[in-house]
């Protein structure tokens, strides 16, 4: 099975969020991840965050998954806060992963089972419970139609994807960031981030490990390709830990991607902006404030392809 598109291509992204407030907003600290990462299938070419009103304070550092966090302070009464990010990158397609050439799923699930005086891997500590993505018992059956004894992992892994994807309805506005995972499971319906915890829930109780990936689709599609699910907002999918050989399995190339939603593997219309656990460890935008009543949100993102001269020059550090 194939990615959507495997030729490089220039993205030109902007997410813009307006929070829109019933009463002044007094003070406001917001944290954000909007910047796109920048690794082995990813090169930045252009990233700029306008924020109105101006920030009191603004900073940017790199989290402990190495993803890009910009934290900001407003001081001062608003009823209007409004985030927009422009980004333009240069997406790669990942090499190819033949999945009958990867290791069966129980080497690696051993690989990353704790023993005294052992290596220790670090992509352990995605295989593990995390809080948007609990210990759900009926997963591992799930799974485990597709995970047959010995076999291929990224074989099994993209299985498993297609039937999530056929046995799952997406329907938007059916869940909030707030609706278990057991409610999703029960009512078969959820949207992107669902579609990948229920993925990386369910290849985790197998002992496998699984990150949640944040980021955004290509709007318009090439030519004769359908357009996928999503493209409107930010969207999520599936990394599964699947080094090949026994090499040291930290390196980007180590992790099959996997888009449930749209039962594809992404190529060059995926941009990553973040990774971590789950939902909750790469949110776009969340804060607390003071103040604001009730609020009426708004999120808008558009997605487009451009020719490689097209785009600017690096952004400064």
């Amino acid at each position: 099975m194939s990615g959507r598109s495997n030729v490089p291509a220039v993205l030109d992204v902007e997410h813009e969020t307006v929070y829109r407030y019933g009463t002044p907003v007094d003070w406001a600290h917001h944290q954000a991840f909007l910047r796109p990462r920048e690794d082995r299938g990813q090169q930045l070419l252009h990233f700029a965050l306008d924020i109105t009103p101006p920030p009191l304070r603004l900073t940017e550092e790199r989290d402990r998954f190495g993803n890009m966090r910009h934290s900001f302070t407003a001081a001062g009464a608003h009823r209007e806060l409004r985030v927009r990010a422009a980004s333009h990158v240069r997406v790669d397609p990942p090499p190819p992963m033949p999945p009958e050439d990867t290791p069966p799923w129980e080497r690696l699930r051993e690989r990353l089972t704790y023993r005294a005086g052992c290596r220790f891997e670090a992509a352990t500590e995605f295989a593990v419970p995390s809080p948007y993505v609990p210990r759900f018992e009926p997963l591992r059956a799930y799974a485990l139609r597709s995970f047959a004894p010995q076999r291929p992992a990224a074989a099994a892994a993209i299985e498993l994807m297609q039937r999530l994807h056929a046995d799952f309805a997406y329907v938007s506005a059916s869940t909030t960031v707030d609706t278990p995972l057991e409610a999703v499971w029960q009512s078969r319906r959820g949207v992107c981030q669902d579609f990948a915890h229920l993925l990386i829930g369910a290849l985790r109780m197998l002992g496998l490990a699984a990150r949640y990936v944040s980021g955004y689709l290509l709007t318009q599609p090439p030519p004769g390709q359908a357009p996928l699910v999503g493209a409107d907002a930010s969207h999520a999918w599936v990394a599964l830990w699947c080094p090949r050989g026994d090499g040291t399995g930290d390196g980007d190339g180590d992790w099959l991607e996997l888009d449930p939603t749209n039962a594809c593997l992404p190529a060059s219309d995926h941009m990553r902006v973040a990774i971590g656990r789950d939902y909750g460890d790469v949110t776009p935008l969340r804060g607390v404030i003071r103040g604001g009543g009730t609020h009426q949100l708004e999120v808008r993102v558009t997605t487009r392809r451009v020719a490689d001269d097209a785009a600017p020059p690096v952004a400064p550090r």
